[in-house]
């Protein structure tokens, strides 16, 4: 069965992402209301009744701030690292709760979750890779800076959710205290648009149809500037911004988008974008 991926929220308001295969679903993070995740869910035809797991990234609000009662409405596990459940305060029972350490692999039906540990202030901030029938989709957001792991594994991806926060010249003319603008762009905080275009550039695979940037932030950005950076070198990989204020369409990992089908005259007939109702 084939992929699908939505980003419901990304920002500093709140992030949760979604990667199921129409069968078993899974979540990272869970920052926005419980409430809200249903309603965003809901108008892209998702279901949370096929969600089988949370993994969480760290505990900063803006990704924890719906985890107790998703997870106590629905009972789904939570995957967590003791570093980041100890920034937490859960109201979650014990038997939801599962230790998530480096390079750890979770099988959640058919998908395979790998745990691996970013740069980011945080107490123990795991990034994740989500595998299932021959697919790769990466969730890499909060990292202050790319190591040789995160390049390794974004090379690997069909599908990436990848931090583009802030603008160099919009963050530094900006408002912010120096302190936090040291914060954000000190090699534990954001990554930037230059480096991740950096990334997307070097290290893409062939076969990656789907980007992501995520996290933008308000202040110290502007989506349409981003996407321009990436989409005049774009490639085969169709750019998305995933916002703040209301999910992404629901995309289908590995098919090729509509508008770089013609582009590159082959005769098929596919669709840029793939809602997937649950059944």
């Amino acid at each position: 069965m084939p992929l699908f991926v939505c980003s419901i929220a990304s920002g500093s308001n709140g992030n949760c992402y979604y990667v199921g295969n129409g069968t078993e679903a899974v979540l990272v993070d869970a920052g926005l209301s419980c409430r809200q995740i249903e309603k965003r869910m809901a108008k892209q035809g998702l279901s949370l009744q096929h969600v089988k797991a949370i993994f969480v990234s760290h505990e900063h609000t803006d990704h924890v701030k719906g985890l107790s009662v998703l997870a106590n409405k629905y009972q789904l596990p939570v995957f967590l690292t003791n570093g980041t459940r100890r920034g937490c305060k859960l109201a979650i029972p014990e038997r939801l709760l599962h230790p998530l350490t480096d390079m750890q692999t979770v099988k959640v039906g058919n998908l395979v979750v790998t745990s691996f540990r970013k740069y980011h202030d945080a107490a123990d901030p795991h990034s994740f890779l989500i595998e299932g029938d021959g697919q790769t989709v990466g969730v890499f957001t909060d990292i202050g800076r790319v190591c040789e792991r995160v390049a390794d594994f974004f090379g690997r991806c069909d599908a990436v959710f990848l931090e583009a926060n802030y603008d160099v010249d919009m963050l530094m003319q900006g408002r912010y205290p120096f302190f936090l603008k040291n914060r954000i762009r000190g090699g534990f905080g954001h990554l930037s648009n230059d480096e991740a275009l950096e990334l997307f550039l070097t290290r893409r695979s062939p076969k990656l149809r789907h980007l992501f940037l995520s996290h933008l932030s308000r202040d110290n950005n502007d989506p349409d500037m981003a996407y321009r950076l990436f989409h005049q070198q774009r490639g085969d990989t169709e750019i998305v911004i995933a916002g703040r204020y209301a999910a992404t369409e629901v995309y289908e990992v590995g098919r090729k988008p509509a508008r770089i089908v013609e582009e590159s005259r082959i005769t098929i007939e596919v669709t840029q974008t793939y809602r997937y109702i649950p059944g």
